[in-house]
């Protein structure tokens, strides 16, 4: 019997991005400096923590906004960190939608296919999204998006 999917997002949840927001600060946003700055990426132990635990029980999923350009060092980021084996779920290159419905689209079609437990992010309007969809949602509250990284995932559709 298959496991059902937890899924579990990248920045701000595992990954802490905090180093590269000034490159999406002001006007004009330097993207390919921004996600060339994924290998440097810190760890959030809780985000870790949280993955590795559901990794137990379900079959884990990294649903990230990230472009499916930044798979190699998205991959080589979660080995080098210890991460639990996954699905790497990243949006299409040039997919430009918020994350709330990039992500809610996903959770659905992982849906269609078994059941999907929970989802962790820690992007607030994904959250209720998802909980409107009728997803279990944990809230990653030991990282709150600032208002850039906020702008980058919803309004731009970038991350």
């Amino acid at each position: 019997m298959k496991r059902a999917y937890a899924a579990v997002d990248l920045d701000g949840v595992v990954a802490d991005v905090r180093h590269r927001l000034h490159h999406l600060a002001g006007g004009r946003k330097d993207w390919d400096a921004f996600f060339a700055g994924i290998a440097d990426d810190p760890v959030h132990p809780e985000g870790l923590a949280v993955a590795k635990e559901l990794a137990r029980e379900h079959e884990l999923v990294y649903l990230s906004g990230r472009p499916e350009r930044t798979r190699a060092a998205t991959e080589q980021w979660l080995a080098r960190h210890g991460a639990p084996a996954g699905t790497v779920l990243l949006r299409p290159d040039g997919d430009r939608r918020p994350a709330r419905i990039t992500k809610i689209g996903i959770l659905r079609r992982l849906a269609r296919e078994r059941p999907v437990a929970v989802l962790v992010d820690d992007d607030a309007a994904v959250c209720r999204a998802a909980r409107e969809a009728g997803f279990t949602v944990m809230e990653a509250t030991w990282s709150r998006p600032d208002a850039t990284l906020f702008e980058a995932q919803e309004r731009l559709g970038e991350t």
